[in-house]
């Protein structure tokens, strides 16, 4: 956390947390909702200012109930996930990179969600892959060892193809999207608590 930001706090301990305002999409983008996009479930606008999205990869963090949020000075600002806390991305030079610019580190668990999202789990990090990286990722995909088809990707998915789906090696798990959260501990669409 920014020294910034820990001095705001000691300073104004009691701000209200704010809800619904920041979003972190399915590729990785922080958007900002303003009462229009809440009101009408838009993405909201995304924030291309590097500083600011610097700002915020920096003081990124999630609280005991699994809401993930951004220390804005003394405010937390939640955060809605529209996948996962953490986006992964593939990069030729680093691998495995999640949107915050850090490394994810070895892939413990892959899972395939029933609308073809992969989700990769390393240590307390869960991160959704970007979709546009899926063609640069699918040649690491076998299937009881080697290249996997598109028709037997889609029949795996489905249920209906047996064998077994590896990434690198490590078991791919067919898993219901609308579980990950449960599942990893996050809250997608943080509320106030009652």
């Amino acid at each position: 956390m920014d020294d910034i930001v820990k001095q705001a706090l000691a300073k104004w301990p009691n701000v209200p947390h704010c809800y619904g305002w920041l979003g972190l999409d399915a590729r990785g983008n922080w958007r900002m909702r303003d009462e229009r996009a809440q009101h009408l479930n838009l993405p909201g606008d995304k924030l291309h200012h590097a500083a600011l999205v610097a700002f915020i990869v920096r003081n990124y963090a999630a609280d005991e109930r699994g809401c993930w949020y951004f220390q804005n000075g003394p405010q937390r600002v939640y955060v809605q996930l529209e996948a996962t806390p953490y986006i992964v991305r593939t990069d030729p030079a680093q691998g495995w990179t999640l949107h915050t610019g850090a490394a994810l580190g070895p892939v413990e668990e892959a899972l395939l969600t029933e609308t073809g999202a992969l989700v990769l789990h390393s240590g307390a990090v869960v991160a959704q892959l970007d979709d546009r990286d899926f063609a640069h990722v699918l040649p690491l995909l076998k299937m009881n060892g080697a290249a996997v088809a598109d028709e037997d990707l889609l029949a795996w998915m489905e249920g209906s193809a047996a064998g077994a789906l590896t990434l690198d090696g490590v078991a791919v798990q067919r898993v219901a999207a609308a579980g990950l959260p449960e599942r990893y501990g996050y809250v997608s669409a943080p509320s106030a608590p009652a």
